[in-house]
């Protein structure tokens, strides 16, 4: 895993060396192991690198015989067999993102769909004068670009184009209300003004600095639910996530695992311990002294059934205020998901140790385990409900703006998902992982994870195993109001001790609790900042944290991430080393 960037001029002139530099500094973070850096004609390519596949060989930008250079970010998991498939080219390293510069070759601008991993990549066809811009089907991968009258400029953050001095920091009124009111926001055009997204499953080509062709790569299978027995389902699954977690551990260098105790991290652990000779080395979060459940116990007696080398991580009331100004301003492209603050600390013990950990996201999405997704099934008199119906804010009469227009993206994709043949829930999981997976649960995991030189690995989001899961029976997804049943039995199976069908309590970190502590110094500094100002009633916002609801606590922790995520990407003041209290203070 890496850092990507580049530019491609429009007026015939050569990259500026300075803003590719600026560009690479900027992704210093997401590789500590070295920089590469391309120019030819228009273009200009820079790569940080985070050393995985390949130690000594495998450094960027790659190149051809030809002259097409690559830099990429990200592991191509069938690296191994693609190679083999390609036998006949002169690869002249072993790194696996030498195999897309041959599949280029021979399949031109449809590459990617020979590919099988987690990816952003960039090729610059020189004899062509053509720059590619590829992204993995499920958007693992973060990719950014921004075009004006003179250049077509891209990065693996939006950080890096404007501080690169490529974009600026205007923020979209659109894409704001949708992070004030589900914690993500949607769509290609990101909260900046002029940045978007290469959408995940896209390849961009571009020739003189203007897109001239978009391909698609799905990353769910087409069609409705199969007719599929519980044991054929159970086997067919089997096979899926063993073969994918069996390659998503192909790595030169020492991983691990993060493991919640829930059912798709012990079913990775259950694999991991199959696969392995060594003890697997896993890290569990979990949160002292408060009222959340701890999943500490379950996940430590999980880890001995096993043999695992298990490390336990506490977060706390003073990891918040310490390290919460330091997230936010890591999370450029922002997502108010509380789970970025153990996910944080999580990789920055396991940074000590490792380079990779594989970890659980997308099994909600995949199997259905979300609460929502029931709601969908049932019928409005019985309390059925569409796929996020209610924003975060809605009847607390805090924004100044009150309008439904944040939930118009959404509507958008639940318009075209029920379009295409699939059943209600099927619709209600392609819609999650369109945006919330990929804009939300995959932004966390990249940002929080390379701040701190780590890749993060999702078996789960993987081709094989989205073939095998998302066409099976809803009732094999949902049954007797349990999500991921399916899974669930898989787990049973050849991991009793994980309770699979034991009721669990859902995941949550105590940040209401810890924002009430403090709510009487913490509202007014909140309320006083400009960007609050501008978008809520600051007698209403103290108010708010002054309150004891739930929701309340929930927008609480909203403005507060907005707070002071505005303050260090929108007006780009680094938090330093200071408390949420300190930074919050600064004017």
């Amino acid at each position: 895993m890496c850092g990507i960037a580049g530019i491609m001029m429009r007026n015939g002139s050569s990259p500026d060396v300075a803003i590719l530099d600026r560009l690479a500094d900027a992704l210093a973070h997401r590789g500590p192991d070295g920089m590469g850096k391309h120019i030819a004609a228009t273009v200009g390519l820079v790569q940080t690198r985070l050393a995985i596949i390949d130690l000594k060989t495998g450094d960027q930008p790659l190149y051809d015989p030809s002259g097409l250079a690559l830099v990429g970010n990200g592991e191509i998991y069938n690296y191994l067999e693609l190679r083999e498939e390609l036998k006949d080219h002169p690869f002249q390293t072993q790194s696996d993102c030498e195999t897309p510069l041959y599949l280029y070759r021979e399949e031109g601008f449809d590459f990617a769909q020979r590919l099988r991993g987690m990816y952003s990549l960039a090729l610059h066809d020189p004899a062509e004068g053509l720059l590619i811009l590829s992204r993995d089907p499920f958007g693992i991968k973060p990719l950014y670009y921004t075009e004006t009258a003179d250049y077509l400029a891209f990065a693996s953050e939006a950080q890096a184009l404007v501080a690169a001095g490529l974009a600026g920091t205007e923020i979209l009124e659109r894409r704001r209300q949708e992070l004030l009111q589900m914690q993500f926001t949607c769509g290609e055009k990101t909260i900046y003004d002029g940045i978007q997204r290469v959408m995940p499953g896209e390849t961009l080509v571009i020739r003189g600095g203007r897109i001239i062709d978009r391909r698609h790569l799905p990353a769910l299978p087409s069609g409705s639910p199969e007719k599929l027995s519980e044991a054929d389902a159970i086997d067919r699954l089997d096979r899926a996530i063993r073969d994918s977690v069996a390659i998503h551990q192909r790595s030169d260098v020492p991983y691990g695992l993060f493991l919640s105790g829930g059912i798709d991290s012990s079913a990775l652990l259950s694999v991991m311990s199959d696969l392995n000779d060594r003890p697997i080395i896993a890290y569990t979060a979990g949160f002292s002294g408060t009222n959340v459940h701890d999943e500490r116990d379950h996940a430590r007696a999980l880890a001995a059934k096993v043999g695992a080398d298990h490390h336990e991580v506490d977060f706390g009331e003073a990891d918040f205020w310490e390290s919460l100004p330091q997230i936010t301003a890591h999370m450029d492209d922002p997502a108010a998901d509380y789970a970025i603050l153990p996910t944080w600390k999580l990789a920055r013990e396991a940074a000590q140790e490792l380079k990779v950990v594989l970890s659980g996201e997308g099994g909600d999405e995949l199997f259905a385990g979300y609460g929502r997704y029931r709601s969908v099934l049932r019928p409005w008199w019985l309390g059925g409900r569409d796929i996020r119906h209610r924003g975060t804010f809605d009847g607390l009469d805090v924004l100044r703006a009150s309008d439904h227009a944040w939930r118009d993206s959404i509507s958008s994709q639940q318009a075209l998902s029920s379009s295409q043949g699939r059943s209600r829930l099927q619709a209600a999981q392609a819609i999650d992982c369109k945006d919330w997976l990929t804009n939300d649960l995959l932004t966390k995991l990249d940002r929080c994870l390379m701040a701190h030189g780590l890749e993060g690995r999702t078996p789960f989001l993987d081709r094989e195993v989205a073939n095998a899961a998302f066409r099976l029976p809803d009732d094999l997804k949902i049954n007797k109001r349990l999500g991921k049943w399916v899974l669930r039995k898989w787990l049973e199976k050849v991991m009793p001790e994980a309770q699979p069908f034991t009721k669990k309590r859902g995941f949550t970190v105590p940040v209401g609790e810890w924002i009430r502590s403090r709510s009487e110094k913490l509202g007014p500094l909140v309320a006083n900042r400009d960007c609050i100002q501008e978008i809520a009633d600051p007698d209403r916002v103290v108010a708010l944290f002054n309150a004891n609801g739930k929701r309340e606590g929930f927008a609480a922790w909203t403005l507060l991430f907005y707070a002071l995520w505005h303050r260090a990407n929108i007006e780009r003041r680094t938090p330093g080393h200071g408390t949420v209290f300190e930074v919050l203070e600064e004017k």
